[in-house]
């Protein structure tokens, strides 16, 4: 705490030295969002140069002196939470002055800058997220505050931990590790007992777009059992999106890439090559919209698929075939075809890239 406080103290002082010589202060932030700023490493994914360029937010221009100013309302809130030693959520930030902020985007946006400026993770600067990832499966853990979770015993789905780097005594037999990307397959899958009936494992839904408590805790289990993990996914652009994000990271979130990302994912379905393959009538597929060529197109050109030659493959699939397909698409094969087949058959025979 005292190193978070400094790194403030070290801002505002900045902030004082430029008044007492009467200038304009200025605080200069990382330009998160430029891919130029970017570079890809195989062993962790998407992450900052050293030297990335940066823009200044001026307290003199009337475009910029409004953020300069919500800028310092927050490092002075995280500065008090520090010390004393009390915690907020960024949706607790916003709800304290929200004609102030305007909107729930510009405080995390403001947070992810404040945590990348100071090179502190969001957690050290007291601000949690809201978890919305369910965990289950073969593993129990002790929560930060002492609260047992036995995942392992039951069919019940337990939210995934606001405080991941806290939770210690972690347990587990399972085989590898099952990524999610909807709630509803997840909740299929549980209810067909796949965790127990297949082999011992562990699934993890981010329910969508992971946040970042869900990131975190993959990465957690992974560096704690070393096990295989699997992502199952729609057949769209938007699954595959979502798949890149647990396994190279986001762009807006590169700063943090050491604790987030696992580069040893494999995308194990579904596969645009399986539609084929599994003959799924064409009226049950998806005709592409033109945001969807736009994202394929997008993702396309990423510096990761470069070196993923099988998946760049089945992306040239989706991009000839300007179809997609949700995981839900399986069931015109049988009802529980996911669970009883099309799963047991990848996990045996290897059917993932």
């Amino acid at each position: 705490s005292s190193e978070v406080l400094e790194a403030i103290e070290n801002v505002i002082q900045d902030v004082l030295k430029s008044l007492a010589q009467n200038k304009a202060p200025v605080l200069t932030v990382a330009n998160r969002s430029d891919w130029r700023n970017i570079e890809f490493k195989d062993s962790v994914g998407l992450q900052m140069i050293p030297h990335c360029t940066t823009k200044q937010i001026r307290s003199d221009c009337p475009r910029s002196a409004q953020r300069f100013a919500l800028i310092l309302k927050i490092l002075s809130m995280i500065y008090k939470m520090v010390q004393s030693n009390t915690y907020a959520t960024k949706r607790d930030i916003y709800y304290s002055d929200t004609q102030l902020f305007g909107s729930q985007s510009v405080v995390d946006n403001i947070i992810n800058d404040i945590s990348c400026m100071l090179k502190i993770p969001r957690r050290s600067l007291h601000i949690l997220s809201t978890t919305k990832g369910f965990v289950a499966g073969n593993l129990s853990y002790t929560e930060e505050d002492g609260t047992k979770v036995q995942c392992t015993y039951s069919a019940t789905v337990f939210t995934v931990p606001s405080n991941v780097q806290g939770i210690k005594n972690l347990i587990s037999h399972a085989k590898f590790m099952l990524i999610v990307e909807k709630d509803a397959t997840f909740q299929r899958l549980l209810d067909d007992d796949f965790c127990k009936r297949v082999c011992p494992c562990i699934m993890i839904t981010g329910r969508g777009i992971p946040d970042l408590n869900t990131r975190l805790l993959v990465r957690k289990l992974w560096d704690t059992f070393q096990i295989p993990i699997f992502s199952l996914m729609d057949a769209d652009p938007h699954g595959i999106e979502i798949m890149c994000v647990y396994k190279y990271g986001s762009v807006s979130m590169s700063f943090e890439a050491h604790h987030l990302t696992v580069p040893s994912i494999k995308w194990l379905g579904l596969l645009p090559s399986d539609l084929q393959r599994l003959n799924i009538p064409k009226d049950a597929l998806i005709p592409f919209t033109k945001q969807d060529q736009n994202k394929l197109a997008s993702i396309q050109k990423r510096p990761y698929i470069a070196c993923q030659p099988t998946w760049k493959k089945e992306l040239e699939i989706m991009a000839a075939s300007k179809l997609k397909a949700e995981i839900q698409v399986l069931t015109t094969l049988s009802s529980d075809y996911l669970s009883r087949v099309y799963l047991p058959n990848k996990l045996q025979f290897g059917g993932w890239l």
